[in-house]
């Protein structure tokens, strides 16, 4: 399992648009119709992962928490499924509905997405305020497959952060996951 650590890209960073077909409604969505006025979260993951499959219960949990607050979670998979197959949209679905996800699953097919917010792993993690200008990137928490249980810690202190007072102090500490599978 090779560890890949994400970009710390500037705060302040605007997020770019997309308009992506999500595996779970079937429709193409946009960031401007998907984001929130309190804070939107953009997590590029897949299905294969082991790094995602470690949080993926959590982060459903802490989805579900943060939705009620009108906080919009979006997953986006950019990996290149000629030769990861497993991350194929029709799996992406099956995915989503197994595991209870309660936000779109978004594929980047081309991968412009992920190479327009620098995205290098999965998990990456990045949040936006209402003005879609990235207040936080960074990791889910401080676990990893087989080393210990995931909670999203880090993800929620800066989100209740954002919440209150509309800007992250803690400290922002990259990603670790698998890298994205360029083609």
């Amino acid at each position: 399992m090779a560890k890949t650590e994400s970009h710390m890209i500037p705060l302040g960073s605007i997020a770019p648009n997309f308009n992506l077909l999500d595996t779970t409604s079937g429709k193409k969505v946009s960031l401007k119709e998907l984001k929130s006025d309190k804070a939107t979260v953009i997590l590029f993951i897949c299905n294969h992962c082991p790094f995602v499959h470690h949080i993926n219960s959590a982060l459903v949990k802490l989805a579900k928490v943060y939705q009620e607050l009108n906080v919009s979670f979006i997953a986006i998979s950019s990996n290149d499924i000629e030769n990861y197959p497993d991350d194929a949209p029709y799996l992406m679905t099956e995915v989503a509905k197994k595991e209870g996800y309660t936000f779109p699953y978004l594929y980047d097919e081309d991968q412009s997405v992920a190479k327009a917010y620098n995205a290098a792993c999965t998990p990456d993690i990045y949040v936006y305020n209402s003005d879609l200008k990235l207040v936080y990137r960074g990791r889910f928490d401080d676990t990893r497959p087989n080393m210990g249980t995931a909670s999203g810690q880090d993800l929620a202190i800066a989100l209740d952060e954002i919440l209150t007072v509309g800007e992250v102090s803690t400290p922002q500490i990259p990603s670790i996951g698998c890298g994205i599978k360029w083609k």
